[in-house]
């Protein structure tokens, strides 16, 4: 018989976990909230303009995941060097993750401007009653010449928060959030519909103040933590040397790069994902990131929870309480099921209403109000999965999360949804369900990985404090 107190933590285990959760939602909330009312602005202008955003925003996402991937593999180090009291080791993790930035930004710049209409056409085909696949482009290109020069503040903002969060200062980061919500929020205002004597400027209007939001966040971070070194000792002499171990990126290397591989070819394969329901029409693709743009907005709570699974486990190994980390991975991944269940019921109380926002077809809403129910049911199931994933990355077994993760995207779903589009007259909504039906099986494969206990390693073992060499 299950006991339940395996999957049911204290009070104070609660505390604890809803302690460190809350800044990372908070801030994971106020992004996706500062998307949403950008969506929810630029869709007011018209069906094109809300396409042609949310696919260059789809573009994004293989950067940003790419890019989470790297920082991940870096605060992966960092988490278990400050369970050990290792600052150097946090610095080192630090200054390795300012360099691995520098290529994903620059092979981006490169793919967007010298390949933009080429990947943007990609997800523009006939199909449906609804859009205008040239206009469509044009806002596209118009949004993604701006918007593409915010990729640069937003790295090094990412770099600086994960490497606060992987030392647990968790407020920061959710402050510099705030700050870019309110700056992109007013500026969206003003640039998209015009106001104070500035003419409208559409979705480019939309693009200029996001990337002022965004350079608005990095320098937060920036300067709050270089003036802060003292409360932050992994930050002091960051810069003044470009040292570090070899040994060190060796093994950032072998279980890092793992992991910003995983996250940049799930991005890609989330991206063929919707490219193969975007054969279905315009429609789809309208639909879709109406789905996206609350879907969003509420798995921030199992996604904050995954986050925060990742830093109390990291610290835990790196103390080397094995057998505590792993019986904290039970109520852990638990913790992240029913956030998923709190997703659930919200997406499936706004489901019918939010669409409505939207100046669209009725096409588009009916199929998005459809698309955000199955995603309300999916929820559970996405929440356990990135609890499970998050603790079996914790350990750094960063191969087992890449199959896991992109494995079985391009093996099961990819494939799947490609099939039913390509080869089946399945309406778009059946290939739906039936591509969010594998994570039923997902889940399980989860459950049997966290189960094993193979994932709960110190990597720090066996290694002294690593000291700066100048």
């Amino acid at each position: 018989m299950i006991s339940l107190k395996k999957y049911i933590g204290t009070r104070d285990f609660y505390r604890r976990v809803i302690l460190l959760t809350l800044p990372i939602l908070a801030q994971n909330a106020i992004t996706n909230f500062t998307s949403l009312l950008d969506n929810v602005m630029v869709g007011r202008l018209g069906t094109e303009q809300m396409s042609g955003v949310s696919i260059v925003n789809q573009l994004f996402f293989v950067f940003n995941l790419a890019l989470f991937g790297m920082v991940s593999g870096t605060g992966l180090f960092g988490a278990q060097s400050h369970g050990k009291g290792d600052n150097d080791g946090v610095r080192y993790s630090f200054r390795f993750g300012c360099y691995a930035a520098l290529p994903i930004l620059a092979l981006a710049f490169a793919l967007f401007l010298g390949m933009g209409d080429k990947l943007i056409s990609l997800y523009l085909h006939e199909g449906s009653e609804t859009g205008d696949l040239a206009l469509t482009l044009k806002y596209a290109k118009d949004y993604l010449s701006i918007a593409l020069y915010g990729l640069i503040p937003y790295t090094f903002s990412q770099i600086y928060a994960g490497s606060l969060r992987s030392v647990g200062r968790t407020v920061s980061p959710m402050v510099s959030g705030i700050i870019g919500f309110f700056v992109n929020v007013v500026l969206n205002a003003v640039l998209i519909f015009g106001a104070f004597g500035i003419p409208a400027l559409g979705v480019r209007g939309a693009s200029i103040a996001t990337v002022i939001a965004r350079i608005a966040e990095c320098l937060f971070l920036v300067i709050y933590t270089h003036s802060n070194s003292k409360a932050i000792p992994f930050i002091r002499g960051a810069f003044s040397s470009s040292y570090i171990p070899t040994s060190l990126v060796r093994q950032i290397l072998i279980k890092g790069m793992p992991l910003l591989v995983n996250e940049g070819i799930f991005a890609l394969g989330q991206s063929m994902l919707i490219q193969s329901y975007s054969l279905r029409g315009l429609a789809t693709v309208s639909a879709m990131n109406i789905t996206s743009t609350l879907y969003d907005s509420f798995s921030v709570l199992f996604a904050s929870a995954g986050a925060a699974i990742a830093i109390i486990l990291g610290h835990i190994l790196g103390s080397n309480d094995i057998e505590r980390a792993k019986r904290e991975a039970d109520k852990l991944c638990t913790f992240a099921l029913f956030a998923g269940i709190i997703a659930c019921v919200f997406l499936a109380v706004l489901a019918p209403f939010f669409p409505l926002i939207y100046n669209t077809t009725d096409e588009v809403r009916s199929l998005a109000t459809a698309f955000i129910l199955v995603r309300a049911f999916s929820s559970p199931f996405y929440g356990y999965i990135h609890g499970s994933y998050f603790t079996v990355r914790s350990g750094g077994k960063t191969v087992a999360t890449f199959f896991f993760d992109s494995g079985f995207l391009f093996l099961v779903k990819v494939p799947l949804s490609y099939l039913l589009v390509l080869c089946t007259p399945m309406p778009i909504l059946w290939v739906f369900i039936s591509v969010s039906a594998t994570l039923i099986i997902k889940s399980l494969i989860g459950w049997v990985m966290v189960r094993r206990g193979t994932w709960a390693v110190n990597l720090m073992d066996e290694k002294q404090p690593l000291q700066e060499q100048i």
